[in-house]
């Protein structure tokens, strides 16, 4: 066989197997592009990562061995791939797959990567061309390692050009926002409180990463603003410190440290000083606003040097407090003056009330009023898959706290939902990340559930086993204990037992890359 017909051939297994490694892809970028959670995602779908390109391989090389014949095996390969990206693409995702720039340079590179490798392989042996897409996910993380310094060099390009942008605005006030969890809702109501006063710019959804907020400063950030709250998110050591290198924010608040990410993170000191990465990058003269949970923010409160430090009961604390299933309401005082101001939201839970003060101290530390912090505290709305009450129609009432369960907002979530009358209904599939102590959190988690609803239902039967264990050893009725294999199974079995009066929570929704 001639070079140019071998050429070929490697071409085309080059980008069939690149085609058919959309779904693995879709892992990729579920997982920010960080090989070695890609690494835990293919292990966790194991059987729906890695059968299908072996089976595409085998296809190839059975019509090679069968026939003989080169153009028929790479024909077959390639319809094989065809169907595989087809499948992937039509497959029902809960966070679906973006065809980004990165992703098509990503593509580029893997079809030439794949192509490289096949070209070799032919060369020796016909049959290990053929077998080549047998290890596309393999071939994709060494496509991302030989596309990671192209990558490297765009990325700085681009943050270069949003902390131009944010330069050219010296009178912008900028604030960073971190937390193990809470972050995401403590943003939106900050910015619904400073919109009384600014224009205020805050990262939408929990666009929390270094590159995200570079695409909100670049494409949306104008003139006009005069405030802009950045979400700060961390998986590893250092992340914090990278986006205060972008932002130079004024004014730092952490909302709370937790055993989140522990995966990555390893311990929790070590997530406790990737969120102190915010505060160290603060100007001298810059603020410093900490939760009050009497334990680890109080202790960066108490380490941190700045003179303008605060947490909530400095400059304004709140009493007469007052939940239920119609929101939240209490009295916002002013430490200084005494000063008093009623505050009420359709926001539910106690744990609202602290974010809220926190935001209101944040507020208050800009030099808003107390009248105006309380309008701006009427017009904060439940934040989207965060304890946002719904109406699920004949007569059943929706709780839907599907974003990113943790230790702590879960138990908030089960407190509110047994404020409610009628019988109270709980899906979950329980929480991750939370490295070796996850089996033990998601036994506690089934243990207070016990206390807090009528009906379990768990979905995903591996996962769920802790969760199942810990309302057993509550003494929690097992007739009443439903484990399915997933939300769809879930929201069938919801349905042929729901009636009106019943409130439903919805707690935690995993990502596509840990689907059992």
């Amino acid at each position: 066989m001639s070079f140019l017909l071998t050429l070929i051939q490697a071409a085309g297994l080059g980008c069939a197997s690149a085609a058919a490694g959309r779904r693995v892809m879709h892992y990729l970028q579920l997982e920010s592009y960080q090989l070695p959670g890609y690494i835990k995602s293919v292990k966790r779908n194991a059987m729906r990562a890695l059968i299908p390109p072996i089976a595409m391989a085998a296809v190839g090389v059975a019509a090679l061995k069968v026939s003989g014949l080169f153009g028929l095996a790479l024909l077959l390969e390639a319809l094989t791939a065809a169907l595989l990206a087809w499948q992937a693409a039509n497959e029902k995702a809960k966070k679906p797959f973006v065809a980004t720039e990165r992703v098509k340079r990503l593509t580029a590179v893997h079809a030439a990567v794949n192509t490289v490798l096949a070209l070799i392989l032919l060369l020796i042996s016909p049959t290990l061309g053929y077998l080549m897409p047998a290890f596309e996910p393999a071939l994709l993380m060494l496509a991302a390692v030989v596309a990671a310094p192209m990558e490297k060099h765009i990325a700085g390009q681009f943050v270069k050009d949003a902390q131009a942008r944010l330069a050219a605005q010296p009178n912008l006030i900028k604030i960073g926002i971190t937390g193990s969890y809470g972050k995401t809702s403590t943003k939106f109501l900050l910015r619904d409180i400073l919109s009384v006063k600014y224009n205020v710019l805050a990262t939408p959804s929990s666009f929390n990463t270094t590159m995200g907020v570079t695409r909100v400063i670049r494409e949306q950030l104008t003139p006009a603003h005069q405030v802009f709250i950045a979400e700060m998110g961390a998986r590893h050591v250092g992340d914090i410190r990278e986006l205060v290198e972008l932002v130079h924010p004024q004014m730092g608040l952490i909302t709370s440290v937790g055993p989140q990410h522990l995966d990555t993170f390893g311990t929790i000191e070590r997530v406790r000083d990737t969120k102190y990465e915010l505060i160290d990058g603060l100007p001298k003269d810059g603020t410093a606003i900490f939760a009050r949970d009497g334990a680890i923010c109080e202790e960066l409160f108490d380490r941190c040097p700045l003179e303008k430090k605060y947490k909530p009961g400095m400059l304004v604390d709140a009493k007469d407090m007052a939940c239920g299933p119609w929101g939240t309401r209490f009295t916002l005082v002013d430490i200084q003056t005494g000063e008093e101001a009623n505050c009420q939201t359709r926001l539910l839970g106690e744990h609202s009330i602290s974010n809220l003060l926190l935001c209101c101290t944040a507020a208050r530390a800009l030099g808003m009023t107390l009248p105006e912090i309380a309008l701006g505290v009427s017009h904060c709305q439940p934040v989207e898959h965060r304890l946002e009450l719904l109406d699920g129609g004949a007569g059943v009432s929706i709780i839907d706290d599907a974003f990113n369960a943790n230790p702590v907002g879960a138990q908030c979530a089960l407190r509110v939902i047994k404020a409610f009358p009628g019988r109270r209904i709980i899906i979950t599939p329980g929480m991750v990340e939370l490295g070796g102590k996850e089996d033990e959190f998601n036994r506690t988690f089934g243990k207070q559930m016990a206390d807090s609803v009528d009906i379990a239902i768990l979905v995903g039967r591996k996962h769920t086993q802790p969760i199942v264990e810990g309302l057993k050893e509550a003494g929690f009725p097992q007739e009443n204990t439903y484990v399915v294999g997933s939300l769809e199974e879930s929201t069938t079995l919801l349905h042929s037992m729901m009636r009106a009066g019943d409130v439903v929570l919805y707690e935690n929704d995993l990502p596509d890359n840990y689907s059992e």
